[in-house]
């Protein structure tokens, strides 16, 4: 019995498993940075917002207008970082999943191709057609 097939089948999975896993501590690796980001950003935003209000409480009703005034463009600069950072992030997974994808795929065309070339040189030739003579 050939052996050949069968080994190659188990090399397979094993290299499927061990791609599943890569693939899954990448992604995991982008969600945690995710987070971190966010939970920076709320600790930042509520020291923030902490420190305008106590500003809002100690102002004169004029001075109001003034400082909501200052804080647009701050503001503005701040959601656009967050938004750069998010996208590098994001990128950064969807690269990490494309490089792996394609290098999974390019193996899956190698296996096919030695698979054909091994079951078509362990097959017998018998047709059934007699030969010219």
């Amino acid at each position: 019995m050939n052996t050949v097939i069968p080994n190659q089948f188990a090399e397979a999975q094993t290299l499927n498993v061990q791609q599943l896993f890569g693939l899954s501590n990448s992604a995991f690796a982008g969600l945690e940075k995710l987070t971190a980001l966010n939970l920076q950003a709320i600790k930042v935003t509520l020291a923030e917002n902490q420190a305008i209000l106590m500003k809002a409480v100690s102002a004169r009703p004029e001075e109001l207008f003034v400082l909501s005034t200052s804080l647009a463009k701050p503001m503005a600069e701040k959601v656009s970082a967050y938004s750069r950072q998010v996208y590098e992030i994001l990128s950064g997974i969807q690269g990490g999943l494309s490089s792996t994808a394609q290098s999974q795929f390019q193996q899956y065309q190698r296996g096919a191709h030695v698979f054909v070339e091994n079951l078509t040189k362990n097959a017998p030739l018998e047709t059934g057609i007699p030969l010219a003579e």
